[in-house]
Parts: structure tokens; C-alpha cells; sequence
């Protein structure tokens, strides 16, 4: 499998609403995830909002979709877990009202995601056609991801086959909400995808680290890079605001849950 030139993380002290701005000199921040394992973004929400938006999320417990029998929840529709778990049709047919149920608990959060996406990628960032919008994980405390950690993964599952056969740019962004009482980091592998879902015993073998994450910041890595949320512990569940976005043409970016 191809590996990244150097195993870290690089910090990222954005000023979001510049860098969001046109005509910015200079390459965009996302492509130093051609040197670096991860890109971490302190910051993208003050204090204050992140916690009206840990608030807003416990607010809307009724409005949870529970995945994998309630080993984790979401607040919009999550493409992969959908996927997996045979629900595809379900994730379509209820985008537009995911995207609604996530703007009138959490007002402003999909647009903050996306404008995130352009600010990292100097680009434009919309909405992919027919899927949810950024939406956000629930991890409970004591249940199997904090017992076990998550599944060892890329996240290619939403890419077109157009899209993996060229390897067009895609990357994941995750903004911690809520984080547990302990642990529950990012480990990255020095290890892209190579075409193979199962990575194998030689790449879980490489170079390795686990990222932790600034609360209200994000954590930003290449969707082709291996990566699995550790276990944590504590009486605290693991909250975090996700969005997926691929380059579709120069500078134009698709983005999605």
C-alpha cells in the first residue's frame, strides 16, 4: 500500500472567515495531507457554541437514528451506517428530512461544516445531490465502540467507483463535540487505500499514531487513509460532527454524511 511521507499531525491555526474568502494566495492547508497524517483545526467553534451544540444535541434525543442495534446513534442519516447495514434506500428517500431535523436542532451546523470544507480545500463546497447533509455521531459511554473501538477502516464507502478507479480527492472531517472522559482518539496508519477493504496484517503493522482531537476543533485526514477510533472510557459519551467531501472537478467539492 502507497504511505504519506512523514507520520504526524499538523497543526492548523485557520482564521476561518479569511480563509474562506476568495481569491487567498497560496496552496490550500488540505494539501499537506500529501506530508502529514492528519490536520488538526482548533478553534472551529467557541466554547459557547460547541456547548449549545452538545445541548442541542441531547435536546433532540427523539430525533436519533439509532445504527448497528443502538451500538451508536446519529443525529441525520450517516451513509455508511446505512450501507452496512443493508438501509440504502431508507438513507435516500429521508435526506431531505435529515438535513431539516439536523438545521432545526443544531441551526447553522451543516452550513459551519461546509464552510470549513472550503476554507481547507480553497474551493467550492455544496451539497451532494440526494444525500444528507454533515450530521453528527453519538458514541455512548459503555457501549461497544468505547469498549472496543471502531472498526479499522477507510472511508471510501460513499466514493464512486469513477471517483476510487482515479483517485480524485476526498477527505473526512470530524469536529468534536463531546469528548469522553478518557481516550477514544484517532488512530492513523502510514497505510492509503489500495483498492482492498481489508487492509491486512502488514498494514496494521506500519507506522502508526492516535491524533487526539481540540474540543469545538476538528481533525481533518485524507478519506483514504486507515484509521479506527480507539476505546475510551468514563461515563462520558463521544460526540462529534462529521462531513465527507470530494473533489468533483477543480476546485468544487461534494460533501455529504
Amino acid at each position: 500500500m502507497p504511505t504519506a511521507r512523514r507520520a504526524s499531525v499538523r497543526r492548523l491555526d485557520l482564521d476561518l472567515r479569511a480563509a474562506a474568502s476568495s481569491g487567498r494566495a497560496g496552496a490550500p492547508p488540505v494539501e499537506a495531507l500529501g506530508r502529514h497524517l492528519a490536520l488538526e483545526v482548533p478553534g472551529v467553534f467557541s466554547e459557547a457554541e460547541r456547548a449549545a451544540l452538545v445541548e442541542g444535541v441531547y435536546a433532540a434525543r427523539d430525533a436519533w437514528t439509532a445504527d448497528f442495534g443502538g451500538e451508536q446513534f446519529s443525529l441525520g442519516r450517516a451513509f455508511y451506517t446505512h450501507l452496512e447495514e443493508g438501509r440504502s434506500r431508507e438513507y435516500f428517500a429521508d435526506a431531505a428530512a435529515s438535513d431539516a431535523r439536523v438545521e432545526r436542532h443544531l441551526p447553522g451546523l451543516q452550513r459551519r461544516m461546509r464552510a470549513l470544507v472550503a476554507a481547507l480545500t480553497g474551493g467550492l463546497a455544496q451539497p451532494r445531490r440526494g444525500f444528507c447533509g454533515p450530521g453528527v455521531h453519538i458514541f455512548p459511554a459503555g457501549e461497544k465502540v468505547a469498549r472496543e473501538g471502531g472498526v479499522v477502516h477507510f472511508d471510501t464507502e460513499g466514493l464512486s467507483d469513477y471517483h476510487l478507479a482515479r483517485r480524485l480527492r476526498a477527505i473526512t472531517v470530524v469536529v468534536m463535540l463531546a469528548l469522553p472522559a478518557a481516550d477514544g482518539g484517532l488512530k492513523l496508519w502510514d497505510v492509503l487505500y489500495d483498492g482492498r477493504d481489508d487492509p491486512g496484517d502488514a498494514a496494521l503493522a506500519a507506522r502508526s499514531l492516535v491524533a487526539g482531537y481540540p474540543p469545538g476543533g476538528a481533525l481533518v485526514i485524507d478519506s483514504y487513509r486507515l484509521h479506527q477510533i480507539q476505546p475510551f472510557s468514563g461515563g462520558r459519551d463521544r460526540i462529534s460532527a462529521t462531513v465527507h467531501a470530494a473533489e468533483i472537478d477543480r476546485g468544487r467539492w461534494e460533501t455529504w454524511f
